[in-house]
């Protein structure tokens, strides 16, 4: 049987959540761009909203929750702060890690203050040289007594400058390529640890910059999964955070095309409400319809992360159209909205530039194409043996 439905403890969830974005979020959006700040106080307050924690088991102070729960949380906060749904996102994807791959020090240690809002987690894998061939990074980390010494950059690392630590990727076994991976987790403050910032053009709160690693010293407890297992150990978690940046995208351009209904309903031109013109209704109509196609896909891939089936050539799919989708569905917005809509005083300019960002991160939408490919024609004719992961953690 079919169902598309939320359950009734769902939907509770998505009401309280679509109040909070619309009366707390949405109007200081555009604030933390213009003050360039992460505001860490609201990703306290989705701490204590149980956001941060979805993915995270209620024995170290999460909510437990399901994919499918955790794709609401996407969507509302998504359309009062498109910057903020990185905590859902990223802690979705690090609670994960964590949860299944790391030790019980690990875990006892991390998940409660990830899931509180008082830690910032980063995930580190993408290089200068090595962005959608993640397997090809060049960060070593060389075993010595008790521990391993780091040395690499990482580039383009979501939370680079406000972040409390980071899930290191690096080789500790080069000749191995992409089989001689670990994953370690790093606080910031550790000696030899800089992090540089970047003036991008879009996601100004979410601090994105390079982390440099200078014989950086993790004891082994640090390790997370087995040693040269790292990556392929945490590969799995990437379908979900392409399915939630599907949602947090549509999100986002849906809070576009809502605000500009109510707008082409009040502005009239030659005696009439541009609402009247098929000129303004059907490429209104064109983009809700593509972002409802991308958002129930996105459900669906997240109901069969909740059933354990496969689901990387839906993930795929969504995070290629989502971001594409959204942007071309807010760019419109902004031009029916007229050169108010190009001001600052609107939302929508801020809202194209940061999920344009997300047309990189996470694999771009030929990397995803080459995953869908390898689904439907086969793994004997994949055009590439690379590891395809992200151009922008």
């Amino acid at each position: 049987m079919l169902n598309f439905s939320f359950t009734e403890e769902q939907e509770f969830f998505r009401k309280m959540l679509k109040d909070f974005a619309t009366e707390e979020l949405l109007p200081n959006y555009t604030r933390w761009e213009r003050e360039g700040i992460t505001p860490r106080h609201l990703w306290k307050k989705l701490g204590e909203l149980g956001v941060n924690g979805l993915r995270i088991p209620v024995e170290y102070g999460g909510s437990g929750a399901d994919c499918v729960t955790t794709g609401i949380a996407a969507e509302e906060i998504g359309r009062g702060d498109f910057n903020l749904t990185y905590a859902v996102m990223l802690n979705g994807l690090i609670g994960e890690i964590i949860n299944n791959h790391a030790s019980e020090e690990l875990k006892q240690e991390w998940l409660p203050k990830i899931a509180s809002g008082d830690s910032i987690v980063g995930i580190a894998i993408t290089e200068p040289t090595a962005g959608t061939d993640a397997g090809g990074i060049k960060a070593t980390a060389v075993r010595q007594e008790n521990g391993y010494v780091l040395n690499g950059e990482k580039s383009g690392i979501s939370v680079a400058t406000v972040a409390d630590a980071f899930l290191i990727f690096a080789k500790t076994n080069p000749e191995l390529g992409g089989r001689g991976i670990s994953c370690f987790i790093v606080p910031s403050d550790l000696p030899g640890v800089e992090c540089k910032g970047y003036e991008d053009m879009g996601n100004i709160p979410i601090g994105r910059g390079s982390v440099y690693l200078t014989d950086v010293v993790v004891p082994e407890e640090n390790m997370i999964g087995l040693e040269n297992k790292g990556f392929s150990q945490v590969m799995n978690g990437f379908d979900l955070s392409r399915l939630l940046i599907g949602l947090q995208c549509v999100g986002a351009a849906s809070q576009s095309i809502d605000e500009t209904i109510e707008h082409v309903k009040m502005r009239t031109s030659f005696g009439k409400p541009l609402a009247t013109y098929q000129g303004v209704q059907f490429p209104i109509v064109t983009h809700y319809t593509q972002l409802e196609f991308v958002k129930w896909q996105s459900y669906r891939g997240l109901w069969l992360r909740d059933q354990g089936l496969p689901h990387s050539k839906e993930s795929a799919s969504v995070k290629w159209l989502g971001p594409k989708y959204g942007v071309e569905a807010i760019h419109q917005c902004l031009l029916f909205n007229g050169h108010y809509g190009y001001t600052k005083e609107m939302a929508h300019e801020q809202r194209l530039r940061d999920v344009i960002g997300l047309e990189i991160g996470d694999g771009t939408a030929e990397a995803n194409m080459m995953v869908i490919a390898k689904d439907i024609i086969g793994k004997e004719f994949k055009s590439t043996n690379h590891q395809l992961v992200t151009s922008k953690n």
